[in-house]
């Protein structure tokens, strides 16, 4: 199996990583912190290779070691004690009249707390079911409902009435229960339809 994995797990690691560090980007606001928390979650999948490349999907496996990683890292402490920067560099430059918005909008989601901000990158950018994303937090659908709805509440509450906190709160109430499965693969994510997340 050793001579499959020196194969295989290079090539999807470099196919992968792009996604994966905007994922951990969107977690952390931070790229030093995304690039710690990828390298960690992709040592990890190179620990358990076959099992990944076993699994259904191996695309919400590896999703699933980097949110848990993720919220391994803040329950551990590990976050609080070394901070490198407060700066969140632009990837992609957002149109300049949305630009103050943009960068209110990184702010408050920035200021949410952990597993809130993990909800919402699940549900909104991943653009997974609640089932999905319970599964990949480790907690039951409702946990996932009620996180999100209180994310939803604390972004009205910072930014006021703002467009893009409403136009969350519609896409989650037009979904309700049912939305993608884990079936999904990160060439279909919003990232790579052309979406972008920097309002």
């Amino acid at each position: 199996m050793t001579g499959r994995r020196d194969i295989e797990y290079p090539d999807y690691v470099s196919a992968r990583l792009p996604s994966l560090r905007r994922l951990a980007l969107l977690l952390c606001h931070d790229w030093h912190r995304a690039d710690d928390l990828v390298q960690a979650a992709i040592i990890r999948l190179y620990v358990k290779w076959d099992k990944a490349a076993a699994a259904d999907n191996t695309d919400a496996y590896v999703r699933t070691i980097l949110v848990r990683e993720f919220l391994h890292e803040h329950r551990s402490g590990w976050a609080r004690l070394v901070r490198l920067g407060d700066e969140l560099p632009a990837e992609q430059a957002a149109p300049v009249g949305d630009r103050e918005s943009a960068l209110d909008l990184q702010a408050a989601i920035a200021a949410l707390p952990t597993r809130q901000r993990a909800a919402l990158v699940l549900r909104f950018y991943c653009d997974l079911s609640v089932d999905a994303s319970a599964q990949i937090l480790g907690c039951s659908p409702g946990t996932v409902k009620s996180q999100t709805a209180r994310a939803l509440s604390t972004l009205r509450r910072l930014l006021g009435s703002d467009d893009a906190t409403s136009r969350l709160a519609a896409d989650e109430s037009e979904r309700g229960e049912s939305g993608p499965d884990l079936d999904r693969t990160a060439h279909d994510s919003p990232a790579n339809r052309g979406v972008s997340f920097n309002a």
